[in-house]
C-alpha cells in the first residue's frame, strides 16, 4: 500500500494536483465524491480511508449505525479534467467496525458477483459492453409544486424548432437543419449539428479517463439524441466505466454551454435512449457462447439467455428502475416490448446480434436495460440470472 500511496501522490505532484476526489456510487446508482487536500493523502488514507455520514446517502446506513469510511482504489485514478488541480480516484466502502467492505456498496456487489461465477466453475470472467445513449438539450426546465407541475426541454435541432425564425440564440437565422422525427439516424452535418460535440466526449473518455472508444454517431431520435460506443470489458471495470462516461459526457456538455441528460424518454413520439447490454462468458481465455445451436450459440449461452428470460420481470427494477423507463418500452420505437430470444429483431429482451460469425464476438444483448440504472446492480444481476439458467437449465 506505500507503493499505492506513493504512486497516487506522484501522479498529482507530477500534474500539479493538490486535491484528491474520492468518487463512489450511492444505491440508485448516482455518483458522490467528497474531496481531500495533497497533506491528507498517505498510506492511512490509501488503506484505511476516510470517515464519512452513511445515513446521508440514499440506501446507506440508518442515523444509529451513521459511520462509515471511503477508502480510495487506486488504480482508478485520474488527473480530472473538470476540477482544476484535482485527481479522482473511484473508492470503495466499508464498514468501519469490521473492516470489511459494505454490503450495500454497489461496487463491491459487482466484486462479489464476479468472485462467484469463478467459484461456480461456469467460467472465469464475464464480458459486459453496453451501448450508452443520451440527448443532448440546449435548455432544460421542470417545476413541481403542490398545485402545479411542468417541464420543458428544447434543441436548437429539435424538429419543433422547424418553424422558428431565429435559432435559440435568438440571433442566428433558422438554417432549417433538423432530422424530423426517427430520422436522426446517421445523417452528417449539417443535419448532424453535435459531430464536433460527440467527438470532443471521445477525445476527454480516451485522453483523460482512459476508456476504450469504438464509434460515436447520432441516435435515431431528433433533438440531439447520441451514442458513443465503449468496448466491452470485464464486469466491475465496466460499471465503473459507465459511471465515468455518465461524469465526463456531461460535463463535456456543460463545458460547452449544453445539458445531457440519460432520461429513458424525454421525447414524446420519437426514441427513446436505452443501454443495450452485450455479455458472454469466457473461461480459460474461450468463448463459451459460441456454438451450433440457434443463432450460432451454444447450449450454455441458450441457458444463459432463459435464466435471463426467467427473471427477466424481475430484473426489470434494476435496469429499468424509473417511471419514465417504462414510456420507453413501448411499440414502434426500436426499444424490447417482448420477453423472448431472438436473432436480430430489435423488439426482443434479448437479441443475438449476427454482424460477424467469429466465436469470439458471439454473445447475447440485453436490450431493456437503460442509463438510469446502477450498472454495478444491473449487471451483477443479470449475471445472476443467467448463471441460474445455466444450472436450471432453463
Amino acid at each position: 500500500m506505500a507503493n499505492e500511496s506513493a504512486e497516487v501522490l506522484k501522479l498529482m505532484k507530477d500534474n500539479n494536483c493538490d486535491i484528491l476526489d474520492l468518487k463512489f456510487t450511492d444505491l440508485p446508482g448516482t455518483w458522490q465524491h467528497f474531496s481531500v487536500p495533497i497533506g491528507q493523502v498517505d498510506d492511512s488514507l490509501i488503506t484505511k480511508g476516510v470517515g464519512f455520514d452513511g445515513s446521508s446517502i440514499r440506501g446507506f446506513q440508518s442515523i444509529d449505525e451513521s459511520d462509515m469510511l471511503i477508502v480510495p482504489d487506486p488504480s482508478t485514478a485520474r488527473v480530472d479534467p473538470f476540477y482544476g488541480g484535482t485527481v479522482s480516484c473511484i473508492a470503495d466502502i466499508r464498514d468501519p467496525i469490521t473492516s470489511e467492505s459494505y454490503s450495500r456498496d454497489p461496487r463491491n456487489i459487482a466484486k462479489k458477483a464476479e468472485a462467484y461465477l469463478k467459484s461456480t466453475g461456469v467460467g472465469d470472467t464475464s464480458y459486459w459492453g453496453p451501448e450508452v445513449e443520451f440527448f443532448i438539450f440546449d435548455s432544460v426546465q421542470f417545476d413541481y409544486r403542490s398545485n402545479s407541475s411542468m417541464h420543458r426541454v428544447d434543441s436548437d435541432e429539435g424538429i419543433w424548432n422547424s418553424g422558428a425564425e431565429k435559432m435559440l440564440d435568438g440571433v442566428t437565422p433558422n438554417r432549417g437543419y433538423r432530422p424530423r422525427h426517427k430520422e436522426g439516424y446517421f445523417p452528417v452535418s449539417p443535419m448532424d449539428s453535435a459531430q464536433d460535440l460527440r467527438s470532443e466526449m471521445v477525445r476527454s473518455l480516451v485522453n483523460d479517463f482512459g476508456l476504450t472508444i469504438e464509434a460515436q454517431h447520432h441516435e435515431v431520435a431528433t433533438g440531439g439524441q447520441a451514442e458513443i460506443d465503449m468496448r466491452f470489458d470485464t464486469l466491475l471495470t465496466t460499471a465503473d466505466s459507465v459511471m465515468t462516461y455518465k461524469y465526463a459526457v456531461r460535463n463535456v456538455a456543460k463545458r460547452n454551454g449544453k445539458v445531457v441528460t440519460f432520461m429513458p424518454k424525454p421525447l414524446f413520439e420519437d426514441n427513446g435512449t436505452g443501454m443495450h447490454t452485450h455479455q458472454s462468458i469466457w473461461k480459460d481465455g474461450v468463448p463459451l457462447f459460441a456454438g451450433d445451436k440457434y443463432a450460432g450459440l451454444s447450449d450454455l449461452a441458450l441457458n444463459y439467455i432463459g435464466g435471463l428470460i426467467k427473471h427477466g420481470k424481475a430484473l426489470m427494477a434494476l435496469a429499468a428502475p424509473t417511471t419514465n423507463s417504462y414510456k420507453r418500452l413501448t411499440p414502434g420505437f426500436e426499444a424490447p416490448t417482448i420477453l423472448a430470444l431472438s436473432a436480430r429483431n430489435r423488439s426482443a429482451a434479448c437479441r443475438i446480434p449476427m454482424y460477424f460469425d467469429d466465436p469470439k464476438a458471439k454473445r447475447v444483448e440485453f436490450r431493456s436495460a437503460d442509463p438510469t440504472c446502477n450498472p454495478y446492480l444491473t449487471f451483477s444481476a443479470m449475471l445472476m440470472a443467467g448463471l441460474d439458467g445455466i444450472e436450471n437449465g432453463y
